[in-house]
């Protein structure tokens, strides 16, 4: 499993198999580094429906002919826009194309502005996608809760990203207890830097990560690790 960083939550992630990418908020991220014409992947997944996580995600679904896996009402939302979806909600599994992909708990609001509007996209989530022989867990955007340890003792887990910016999701010190609950051995800290009010130290996280016996990577966008 190759796993690519692009700024705020967005993961790229590979095998010899297949390609998806995880809340692709590109265009609108002066920090990805990338755009997203120039995505190639075999599906688009969301955790939910805020517009730095939806991104640029029905412009990547229809430019690779692929699905985009999300809980029911951001699957529906998508499907609105002309997207293919995959309908999910928290709990289900579902594999395709050398893919499986379960949905997880989240704490978290979940919503898309169009105009003066807010729109419902239902539950916030986590993912567990499982390619390659691997298990990733992007957690998405979500507090500290107990039933992480639950997520850590059910399922093997390699690699875990969880958000660390605070204000708006969990903080640092409460990531660090959840990367303790999920027993992951490396976790990728996502959600933080993007803008000034979740601003906080990657590799300092990472540093007390270390002292846990767990391996951080303070991932810059474009960067990549292998497991």
């Amino acid at each position: 499993m190759k796993i690519t960083y692009y700024g705020h939550s967005a993961l790229l992630v590979e095998s010899s198999d297949a390609a998806v990418i995880i809340d692709p908020f590109l265009s609108g991220n002066p920090k990805s580094g990338i755009s997203p014409e120039e995505i190639k992947v075999d599906a688009v997944l969301l955790t939910h429906g805020h517009s730095d996580h939806l991104g640029d995600a029905i412009e990547i679904a229809k430019n690779n002919n692929c699905p985009i896996f999300a809980v029911f009402e951001l699957a529906e939302y998508c499907r609105i826009k002309g997207a293919q979806v995959k309908h999910m909600n928290i709990g289900g599994s579902h594999t395709y194309a050398g893919i499986t992909v379960k949905y997880t708990p989240a704490i978290h609001s979940s919503s898309f502005q169009e105009g003066d509007t807010w729109i419902y996209t239902g539950q916030a989530a986590g993912i567990l996608l499982t390619m390659g022989g691997k298990t990733l867990y992007h957690a998405g955007d979500t507090a500290l809760f107990g039933d992480l340890r639950l997520i850590g003792e059910r399922n093997a887990i390699d690699i875990s990203a969880l958000p660390i910016g605070d204000m708006l999701t969990m903080g640092p010190d409460d990531a660090l207890l959840a990367a303790r609950w999920l027993r992951a051995e490396k976790v990728i800290p996502l959600h933080y830097n993007t803008f000034p009010a979740i601003a906080q130290d990657g590799a300092d996280f990472c540093d007390r990560l270390r002292q846990e016996g767990i391996e951080g990577f303070p991932l810059l966008p474009g960067e990549s690790i292998e497991i």
